[in-house]
């Protein structure tokens, strides 16, 4: 098999209060993340963004401790990785490339080049594939790829995604049955499935096979569970004046309510690391929203974090790519079905995706002009008198 590297990609978060904000720019700098018809407004706009919103997410980063874990688990992650292809007589070196915060991807690659790797696996740590995650990550990687003669050398091989692994599924099998067995009446605990959500453009007008993954993901983990509780799919984290995919977890959670349920366990189905959405958002936000509801037991999934099992999925996938075809950026930044990573779009008229889009970035850039006029204090708004 010979000497080769494995490049670990995830989203990346603040470790202190001070990273917030920057993070959050690289966030919604991501023309992935957020969709303009201008692209000099991108930075303009992120900038914006996350100066509005720092505060209320560093409060919220306070609440789980001043930073985020996902940096600390994933080199956990990697480090259980290269122990166990260790043991398996590979030679292998992990690395790790963050998206949006460091080590970014970029680091990565410039450390595989300093270390001379000339054949990568490349394996996101998201499930499912979405153009938001992996394809964000997979277009960076393939630009450098396009220009960096070096690096060109590098025989890759992508893993788009695993969310119909067997060993995958058995590991959260096994932490949802766990947490079942914990209660008195294991079967009348309502599975709730939270999966971070994707504007509904994304999958209507890209071809994201997003949706699709997570609702068959989903329906694989109950069949491996093979237990009768009945189950909800629902989806977290939207923001954004556009349509996201439904239903939205909160909404959810208070139908649930509504109809008089009163034990729930929450599976974080998109996410293997505790990071922000699971600890703020899914055990505090969440919580009291079903609480408010009538659902006074409310209980969660861990994250798989360093489950054994886990890691031994994590290890198969990089042993049963370095034995297949390899996969190129070609095949999945540029699928030959519909999967567009900028979708052609055009105006619309009345109430459908496309309009619902492009209103949504017009109304952006109408709020980022308001902005801008109150920071001046010049501008057609003060003209007529209404700032």
């Amino acid at each position: 098999m010979g000497r080769f590297g494995v490049l670990l990609l995830n989203l990346g978060g603040p470790d202190k209060i001070e990273d917030v904000r920057p993070f959050l720019f690289n966030l919604f700098a991501d023309p992935e993340i957020i969709r303009l018809p201008v692209k000099w407004l991108q930075k303009p706009l992120a900038w914006l963004i996350s100066t509005l919103r720092a505060k209320k997410s560093q409060h919220n980063y306070l609440e789980i401790g001043g930073g985020s874990p996902l940096r600390k688990i994933t080199e956990q992650q990697g480090q259980a990785l290269q122990e166990q292809l260790t043991k398996q007589g590979a030679d292998a070196k992990i690395y790790i490339g963050m998206r949006y915060w460091h080590p970014f991807t970029e680091e990565a690659i410039a450390q595989i080049k300093q270390d001379h790797i000339k054949k990568l696996v490349i394996l996101p740590l998201y499930p499912q594939f979405s153009i938001s995650t992996s394809g964000s990550s997979f277009r960076i990687l393939e630009e450098m790829w396009q220009s960096d003669p070096e690096l060109s050398q590098v025989e890759y091989t992508l893993i788009p995604s695993w969310y119909n692994h067997p060993q995958y599924l058995q590991a959260m099998a096994n932490l949802i049955a766990g947490e079942l067995d914990k209660h008195p009446e294991s079967e009348k605990v309502h599975i709730f499935f939270s999966a971070h959500g994707v504007p509904q453009s994304y999958v209507e007008e890209a071809g994201d096979p997003y949706q699709t993954e997570i609702e068959e993901c989903t329906r694989l983990i109950m069949a491996t569970l093979n237990r009768s509780n009945p189950h909800t799919l629902a989806y977290q984290s939207r923001v954004g004046p556009v349509e996201w995919l439904k239903p939205y977890t909160e909404d959810a959670l208070k139908e649930l309510g509504e109809k008089g349920l009163q034990d729930i366990l929450v599976v974080p189905i998109s996410f293997v690391s505790e990071h922000i959405e699971t600890l703020q958002e899914i055990d505090i936000e969440y919580r009291e929203v079903a609480e408010e509801a009538g659902i006074h037991n409310f209980m969660r999934v861990p994250a798989l974090n360093t489950d054994p099992v886990f890691i031994d999925c994590l290890t198969n996938l990089v042993t049963e790519s370095l034995n297949n075809k390899p996969c190129t950026f070609a095949e999945v930044v540029h699928p030959v079905k519909n999967m567009k990573m900028y979708p052609q779009e055009r105006w619309e008229w009345g109430l459908t995706t496309a309009a619902e889009v492009w209103n949504g970035r017009l109304a952006m850039l109408g709020f980022l002009g308001v902005v801008v006029e109150i920071v001046s204090g010049h501008g057609p708004l003060h003209f007529l008198g209404i700032l």
